[in-house]
């Protein structure tokens, strides 16, 4: 009996371990959240409390909801951001002149959740 209890545990340690390396981890943060900046004139959008090793779409779009752009990353580890972190470059130039006339949100497709929307100044695009 000593040798199918051993099996049976190591049969169940093999599948809680396999199960945990293969789905991604989420941080205890909460919500996602986004944050701008400014790099080589263009603007930069960055965020986190993502899924690690999941993919997040980042979305800047005008005011009245349509896009300026879009793209999806996956979102890693980062010494700074907490959770998973994303940081995209966007061929919208930056700073510009104008208020906010849009915003920037984006979407953890693990957990299926969208991060609040940053308002955002929506300037030319610099393909």
């Amino acid at each position: 009996m000593n040798r199918h209890l051993r099996a049976l545990l190591g049969v169940t340690a093999a599948a809680v371990l396999a199960t945990t390396l293969a789905a991604p981890a989420h941080a205890a943060g909460g919500r996602p959240f986004l944050f701008t900046y400014t790099f080589a004139g263009h603007l930069k959008v960055a965020g986190g409390d993502f899924t690690v090793g999941g993919r997040v779409y980042v979305s800047v779009k005008h005011s009245n909801g349509v896009p300026a752009f879009g793209k999806w990353a996956v979102a890693r580890t980062h010494p700074v951001t907490p959770g998973g972190a994303v940081y995209v470059d966007t061929p919208l130039a930056s700073p510009c002149s104008g208020g906010r006339n849009g915003y920037a949100e984006a979407y953890d497709a693990v957990t299926r959740t969208w991060s609040a929307r940053l308002p955002v100044t929506v300037c030319r695009r610099i393909d």
